[in-house]
């Protein structure tokens, strides 16, 4: 063979081994499409911390809220695809499809399902104010006066508003959807009583629950959550065989390198088998999701179908 050639075909075949043990070489973008202090927040910053000890790389967290988040998850659509801008989102990338009748981005095509970064249940919380002690409290409370009680929700299509959606169809009761820019944001009215109840990430709402500023009615998952394991499940109080989890995961934008997801995805298996981040999961309430990225992507591809007629069933659509 000839020696140039040789040289040629060599390179060609340990460029992309060598682009994956390069990466990363400068810092890295995580695009969090929700606000500060939310639960997708967080566990962003949680891997990223990690991430980039592990890197020797800053990874900078960036928030884009907005429309449900397909604002920030457009950003990424339209990044140069070589894995130094990621998002982070929450299970509303599976919702979306079904709620917006036009995307700036293509959610089959455009993104790959990078890692599952892990899932936690939403807690039901009240402000102690409201009077309002349990579950059946709520929903008396919600039948004796209909279309007067509120909840919020992180957003259009968010978790926080599929949860919200999927109990009002449970329970069978008449009550209206306030959206917010986020997490923080919805928690806050829900304090101050401006709005009856809120969905919360179990995250996000631990520090006011154990203040003794919100009260807990119930978590969503069909486990009690360890982190508060006094309080009951929703199928627990009166509505049988309910179960929600919130999960959050990192994407990639179509087209970059595989053998740089693949470097993604194992660094992100180990930032999660570490110490650091297990201890963080567990004060927060989240569980692990160990998935390869197959079976991430297939995970999505089934939230998007089964999301869908929850979608349909309660009439939600973009505002």
């Amino acid at each position: 063979m000839n020696c140039r050639i040789f040289i040629v075909l060599a390179l060609s075949a340990w460029a992309p081994l060598a682009l994956g043990q390069d990466y990363p070489n400068r810092p890295v973008k995580f695009l969090v499409p929700f606000t500060a202090g939310s639960a997708t927040d967080i566990l962003a910053r949680t891997y990223g911390q990690k991430l980039s000890e592990m890197w020797k790389q800053p990874v900078v967290v960036e928030n884009h809220p907005g429309a449900g988040g397909t604002i920030g998850a457009g950003l990424v659509a339209k990044a140069q695809p070589d894995g130094y801008t990621l998002l982070v989102h929450s299970a509303a990338q599976a919702y979306n499809p079904s709620i917006y009748s036009s995307l700036p981005y293509d959610t089959n095509k455009d993104f790959i399902d990078v890692a599952a970064l892990g899932g936690q249940p939403n807690v039901l919380v009240v402000s102690p104010n409201s009077g309002i002690k349990t579950v059946a409290d709520l929903i008396a409370q919600a039948k004796a006066k209909p279309g007067q009680l509120n909840f919020a929700s992180a957003g259009q299509g968010s978790g926080t508003h599929i949860n919200g959606e999927k109990f009002k169809l449970a329970a069978g009761i008449d009550v209206v959807h306030i959206p917010y820019k986020g997490t923080p944001e919805a928690l806050t009215d829900t304090i101050a009583g401006r709005v009856a109840y809120y969905f919360s990430p179990i995250s996000a709402a631990l520090p006011f629950v154990r203040e003794g500023k919100l009260t807990a009615l119930a978590v969503s998952t069909a486990k009690r959550s360890s982190v508060l394991p006094n309080v009951p499940t929703l199928a627990e109080s009166g509505l049988p065989g309910f179960d929600y989890s919130l999960w959050v995961g990192l994407f990639a934008p179509a087209g970059t390198p595989i053998e740089v997801v693949d470097k993604i995805f194992r660094d992100v298996r180990s930032a999660s088998e570490s110490a650091e981040v297990k201890e963080r999961m567990a004060t927060l309430g989240a569980e692990p999701m160990p998935m390869s990225s197959a079976e991430f992507k297939h995970f999505v591809d089934t939230e998007i179908v089964d999301s869908g007629k929850v979608i349909k069933a309660a009439g939600i659509k973009a505002q």
